[in-house]
């Protein structure tokens, strides 16, 4: 059975050094490497499935983005977004590659496909290849909306199992899983703090920055994906959770048409976001990236 080693890198935002955590996958020699990266609220511990799956093919590489899991916390946290979450990614790319010329490919999940866009749409990118898992330049505000409610919820659970069913059920959009595979989605995000009770393992100062949008500064955020989106020249893989709320059907058709002219494959009876836990989703993102 194919074990991941675990690593941690040095990264700096404006207020100072933080640790980034990373799992990596397959042999460390391997040229072809994919970047996998999580959800808001998520860690990579996501994508041990799917990084199992490609390891014969690829050097996975999945780092809790800061201030989830294992990873640092930021010491300002209105550094939290993407544009720290892509200089972080830089700095882990400077490892994993070397400091070489070396081209990635890159799956991102939410958030984690905001991080990949943002890094394609600039001159002289390393991603051959670009998977964005339920995302896209358009966040619909009640989407946005019950994320940030969600987030700044300081919970502390009595058991795990109390805080287990409280990441079922927050997660119900993520489509049918079997007992072990929700079981092992809640492992992957609770933790026991000091006092003995279950946490979600992420800095609460992640909600700051959803509590500063404003309509205004939705509209310009907006904008700036869609430049993003625009400037990406790589193939491009646009994945929907068929039921999803913060992916629409018209901004994924839309992908299509422009930019990158993402090819579009939709994931039934799934909203926000698909897991790719199961072999028929992983099927998907084998086709695109070694197909």
């Amino acid at each position: 059975m194919t074990v991941a080693q675990h690593h941690f890198v040095t990264c700096m935002s404006p207020a100072g050094l933080h640790q980034m955590f990373y799992k990596e996958w397959g042999d460390r020699h391997n040229p072809r490497v994919l970047i996998c990266v999580h959800g808001v609220t998520r860690v990579g511990d996501d994508f041990d499935h799917l990084a199992r799956a490609l390891s014969g093919d690829y050097r996975v590489i999945c780092p809790d983005v800061v201030g989830r899991g294992r990873s640092g916390w930021l010491k300002n946290p209105q550094f939290y977004g993407i544009p720290q979450y892509v200089s972080d990614m830089v700095t882990l790319l400077a490892r994993v590659t070397d400091g070489e010329r070396q081209t990635v490919d890159w799956f991102g999940t939410s958030m984690g496909g905001l991080i990949g866009l943002g890094l394609a749409s600039l001159p002289g990118n390393p991603i051959r290849k670009l998977v964005l898992n339920d995302i896209g330049p358009v966040l619909e505000p009640a989407a946005l909306q019950r994320i940030g409610d969600y987030i700044g919820q300081d919970l502390r659970f009595n058991s795990f199992d109390e805080g287990a069913q409280f990441i079922r059920d927050v997660s119900a959009s993520f489509g049918a899983h079997t007992e072990q595979e929700w079981h092992k989605l809640a492992t992957d995000v609770l933790r026991q703090d000091a006092d003995g009770k279950w946490v979600r393992h992420y800095d609460m100062g992640l909600a700051l920055p959803f509590r500063a949008v404003t309509p205004e500064s939705a509209k310009a955020d907006q904008a700036l994906l869609w430049a993003a989106y625009d400037a990406v020249r790589c193939p491009t893989l646009l994945v929907r959770g068929a039921q999803s709320d913060l992916l629409t059907r018209d901004t994924a058709q839309a992908m299509t048409q422009r930019g990158p002219r993402a090819t579009l494959v939709e994931i039934p009876d799934v909203g926000h976001a698909p897991t790719f836990i199961h072999d028929e989703q992983i099927a998907i993102a084998r086709q695109f990236l070694l197909g």
